[in-house]
């Protein structure tokens, strides 16, 4: 019988580097021989990445934050069970760039949406699947805005002010605070090679503990 992989979501601000993180992470795990699926959210198949385009894409008419949760969770249900479920049942590592901690930051610190009304939709999409663990990749949020804006045209979400920011940053850091062995903070701040070295060290760390050596 195939064992389980592990679910190991990456989160954080803009420009705290997640894909680099990600891609780091993923060449770990194969150099230790383990299969791995990298994916993202809002996306990660088709009909997930039309909505990801939907979410993202500027625009004059008003997004309602009740829209706009609805279709991260759209997304997230299409991903999670065409996706992200087979993935881990046939034994790979999924390693995803954002999952319902974004959701609980973003629409519920930054657009206020409230806290249950998130927890309806999370039980409801996913039952009892949570991530394994989370690295929450951190940096103060004009560092990493900085950064984002370096990158190129910013995104729908990437254009609010600093506050809305402040916000995600603030739900990040409550919720690894309250699930300190699940969660795992990274600074994000420091020079790439240092944290590179530590996700990767992280994931080390998982792989000697689990059944895949």
């Amino acid at each position: 019988m195939t064992a389980k992989g592990q679910f190991i979501t990456f989160e954080g601000t803009e420009g705290v580097g997640k894909s680099t993180q990600l891609a780091n992470a993923a060449e770990t795990l194969r150099n230790l021989g383990v299969e791995v699926l990298v994916t993202r959210e809002p996306g990660g198949t088709p009909m997930a990445e039309a909505i990801r385009e939907l979410l993202l894409a500027p625009r004059d008419e008003p997004v309602h934050e009740i829209t706009e949760l609805l279709l991260m969770f759209a997304a997230r249900a299409q991903h999670l069970h065409t996706r992200i479920l087979p993935a881990l049942n046939a034994g790979q590592w999924v390693l995803c760039d954002r999952f319902t901690d974004a959701t609980f930051a973003y629409q519920g610190g930054g657009r206020g949406v409230p806290e249950d009304r998130i927890a309806l939709l999370e039980n409801l999409v996913q039952g009892d699947v949570r991530p394994d663990h989370v690295i929450v990749l951190d940096a103060p949020v004009d560092t990493g805005m900085a950064r984002a804006r370096r990158r190129g045209e910013l995104d729908r979400f990437e254009q609010e002010d600093l506050d809305f920011f402040q916000r995600i940053r603030n739900v990040y850091l409550a919720r690894a605070m309250a699930q300190p062995s699940r969660y795992h903070m990274v600074d994000a701040a420091r020079p790439l090679a240092q944290v590179s070295g530590h996700v990767s060290g992280l994931l080390r760390q998982w792989v000697s503990g689990s059944e895949v050596l």
